[in-house]
């Protein structure tokens, strides 16, 4: 019985979680995480937890400031060519 329900309980979860998961700083912030809750008195779990959490915002973070800069660094050269060609 204990094992059907885990069963049950784990197909469940699997058919609520998103379709593609983004994994980016999760793995190295668990890493960080795990060995930083272990040696702090065996919280490896809560520390892999809390750092996957971390380390995938600061990663989703730094992709937004890359791709604001990549924007505007696009819109820099845009008005630099058009004044480039108008001075021709």
């Amino acid at each position: 019985m204990k094992v059907q329900l885990i069963a049950v309980s784990m197909m469940i979860s699997f058919a609520m979680a998103p379709g593609a998961a983004s994994a980016k700083g999760c793995l190295k912030g668990a890493a960080v995480g795990g060995v930083a809750g272990h040696v702090a008195g065996k919280h490896g779990v809560a520390g892999a937890a809390a750092g996957c959490a971390i380390g995938h915002h600061k990663a989703k973070k730094q992709a937004n400031e890359q791709a604001a800069a990549q924007s505007s660094g696009d819109a820099g050269k845009n008005v630099q060519s058009k004044s480039a060609a108008g001075s021709r």
